[in-house]
């Protein structure tokens, strides 16, 4: 029965010289403006490529493109207003911020480059991992005109003739909410695409007056309300699954370089005085090199002993600023040896006893926990679970480190963060 309602809202919708089918899908101008669009696209990522975009909106290529999508008659009517820079709010995010500009010209660059819809939901979920302060799905509008068939356009109008029409709850400013809506159009319009069309921006019509309150939509039942919670959960879970893929990935790409100026940056802010590696400190990192800020020379207590040597090698050691005792030393397991760490450790702690070292780090990978674990099983390193050694995994380091750097003090944080090798 509500199916039957459901195509006469179709084809009433479709015969009104009034809506938005007759008025602006059949448009002949519409179409011209696609190509136009594009090519307004492509001229935002070159310019931010290129550092000349600016950090304003007025008068920027970004505006010529949102204005041409507005001017696509009342649907779009104040498609603008998303991207109008707000700088009480400082949104969008987009134009001071020149980290943010990069990611969204990435966001562009991609949706232009998309071939499927898996492409276009992959570039959304990048874009939303950013969590770019008031760049929401109004940016949808954009991907629209590079891709109708495959990403609907959005805003308010549509997003409550949507919940309307299927009973959903779909909110404002949420990409995973848009996704599963979109999930419901694609849905919907393969069900009925005989009154309407591949593109998507028919269905988005009819949706925009229902949700203007031109049409009433037949009650939704509960099958369609328990879809929309199906579709929404799904998003939820593909976009965790997908943060989590892409962390890993960047994580992975880290280089022991980098992770090194992290431990560094990071024993700095605690307080401490920081010894990198004698071998690594002309290495680069940001805008000069690892030694920058770091000790000369380590103190005499450990320069005079049997292991100084293998002690200089250490990839990294917090020493106390007072006395000059060695408070942490972390040795980097990127690729290399975990053997070999795990004997300057031991070097330290067994050859100056007297420094009573609180604080062993084994820095590696989140995957290569087993492998240190396991070379910790060895008859050799029997004794070392009573020095009260620590892995500390990448991920761990990256997602708290900048808050213990804030917020933390002494070595509680970091050993909070890290897990025993017993």
């Amino acid at each position: 029965m509500r199916t039957e309602l459901v195509r006469r809202l179709i084809e009433r919708w479709r015969d009104d010289p009034a809506g938005t089918y007759q008025t602006w899908f059949l448009w002949d101008e519409r179409l011209k403006n696609f190509r136009s669009i594009r090519r307004g696209v492509e001229a935002v990522v070159q310019e931010i490529e290129q550092g000349t975009f600016g950090n304003v909106y007025k008068g920027s290529s970004l505006e010529v493109v949102v204005h041409a999508i507005a001017e696509q008659r009342q649907i779009f009517k104040g498609a603008d207003h998303a991207f109008l820079w707000k700088p009480k709010l400082r949104i969008p995010d987009i134009y001071e911020n020149p980290d943010n500009q990069r990611a969204f010209a990435t966001f562009l660059s991609g949706s232009c480059g998309c071939s499927c819809g898996d492409d276009v939901v992959n570039v959304i979920r990048r874009l939303d991992q950013k969590r770019i302060k008031g760049l929401g799905p109004a940016a949808a509008n954009i991907l629209y005109f590079l891709h109708p068939t495959l990403a609907p356009p959005f805003n308010t109008a549509m997003v409550k003739g949507y919940n309307a029409l299927f009973g959903a709850k779909v909110k404002l400013g949420s990409w995973p909410e848009y996704l599963a809506m979109r999930d419901g159009i694609l849905r919907f319009n393969g069900t009925h695409r005989q009154l309407l069309s591949n593109d998507l921006g028919a269905v988005a019509g009819l949706l925009f007056d229902v949700g203007s309150g031109r049409y009433h939509a037949p009650p939704a039942d509960d099958e369609d309300a328990n879809a929309w919670l199906v579709d929404l959960e799904k998003v939820r879970q593909e976009s965790v699954a997908e943060r989590k893929a892409h962390d890993a990935e960047r994580l992975a790409d880290l280089t022991h370089t980098e992770v090194q100026g992290r431990l560094r940056d990071l024993g700095k802010a605690l307080g401490f005085s920081v010894w990198v590696a004698a071998n690594d400190r002309s290495r680069r990192f940001g805008d000069g090199t690892l030694a920058d800020g770091c000790l000369v020379d380590l103190p005499p207590a450990l320069t005079g002993i049997a292991g100084a040597d293998a002690i200089r090698l250490i990839d990294v050691l917090w020493l106390e600023e007072a006395t000059g005792r060695v408070a942490a030393a972390f040795e980097v397991e990127h690729t290399t040896s975990i053997y070999s760490g795990i004997v300057r450790l031991l070097d330290l702690t067994l050859g100056a006893p007297e420094q009573a070292v609180r604080g062993l780090f084994l820095v590696a990978p989140d995957a290569r926990e087993k492998d240190v674990r396991a070379q910790l099983a060895r008859p050799a390193f029997q004794h070392v679970a009573q020095l009260g050694m620590r892995f500390l995994p990448y991920g761990e380091l990256d997602a708290h480190g900048d808050a213990i750097a804030r917020f933390g003090s002494g070595l509680k944080p970091i050993e909070a963060i890290a897990r025993l090798l017993a």
